[in-house]
């Protein structure tokens, strides 16, 4: 019988700064409390979200440096706590604990409320896992529960090779809808492969004047994008922001009769449930952009920073 080490590996910062403050550590392994589970983590996701706390050196919910990085999760249950019926040791699962507070995926073990993780879908390995949860769970939120969108409407996603927009344009598919993506010339075949109906190189064409009479827009970039997005929307139509909205685009939207939100994700168990069928049934899949070992979070940092990959990064943490 393997005993858990008392002691673990995290990534670990003390202070706010660039991918330089990330460092390799040893620390006491967490404890899981009742209805928590203890996970052993094979790999993590890396998202924006990481990288922007680090630099300012707080999550959005507060809590301050030092802490350890990291939300996504795909693993295998170590133990469980008093009242968890969902799951037993030796179980794999994957989820995206505790959002918008600190979870600590960038480590060789998480502890988390059980009803966070979902179990891991068949045939998917874990770093594939770990890509998915943040990223789709933001679509999947996006895309169902906010837009509701429906078969035969139209929808557009911007950054869509990115790691949420590529499983939002498969998402919106899924849901029977005409997608349109912006997207560099480069990744438009790849695109094209997850079933997007129409694509615009936003570096040779203004969306704002090629598109019109969406459904529903789905905005992760900001700037000038929120309002050009606007323009693209029929009266009726929804604005959905990943990224906080500016009181002008609001009051803009109410007077073109258009729902313009701010959407921020929430750990969900039914939509990572939704997710699992949709990866089991062929319709949803991601990409993976790099595949790093925990060591090197650093330089999983600066190759996200670049803005330049398709899909997602990847901290391998079990061999």
């Amino acid at each position: 019988m393997t005993t858990t080490p008392a002691r673990m590996r995290a990534v670990r910062q003390e202070t706010a700064g660039g991918p330089e403050v990330l460092q390799l550590v040893e620390t006491d392994r967490p404890e899981p409390g009742p209805g928590e589970i203890l996970v052993r983590v094979h790999a993590a996701g890396v998202n924006p979200t990481d990288w922007k706390t680090r630099e300012r050196g707080a999550f959005y919910s507060g809590e301050a440096v030092p802490f350890v990085l990291g939300f996504d999760v795909s693993g295998v249950v170590e133990a469980i706590g008093a009242g968890v019926t969902l799951y037993a040791p030796g179980d794999e699962v994957y989820g995206m604990p505790r959002f918008p507070h600190p979870a600590g995926a960038y480590a060789d073990y998480v502890v988390a409320p059980a009803r966070h993780f979902a179990p891991k879908p068949r045939g998917l390995d874990h770093v594939r896992a770990a890509a998915l949860p943040l990223a789709a769970l933001t679509a999947w939120q996006a895309i169902v529960d906010t837009a509701d969108v429906r078969e035969g409407q139209r929808v557009l996603v911007h950054a869509a090779a990115g790691g949420v927009g590529h499983l939002a344009v498969q998402i919106a598919k899924a849901r029977g809808a005409y997608v349109i993506g912006t997207a560099s010339a480069a990744k438009h075949d790849f695109l094209r492969g997850l079933g997007a109906d129409e694509l615009i190189d936003y570096r040779e064409q203004d969306f704002a004047e090629a598109v019109r009479d969406v459904d529903v827009v789905v905005e992760a970039i900001s700037g000038d994008y929120p309002t050009r997005s606007l323009r693209t929307l029929r009266p009726g139509g929804i604005l959905v922001s990943l990224l906080p909205l500016e009181e002008t685009v609001r009051a803009e939207a109410r007077e073109l009769g258009i729902r313009a939100t701010r959407m921020m994700v929430e750990p969900d168990l039914g939509g990572l449930r939704a997710l699992t069928g949709l990866v089991e049934s062929g319709r949803l899949r991601t990409e993976i952009a790099a595949v790093l070992p925990l060591a090197d979070a650093a330089k999983a940092h600066e190759l996200g920073e670049t803005d330049r990959t398709s899909g997602k990064i990847v901290l391998k943490v079990a061999e």
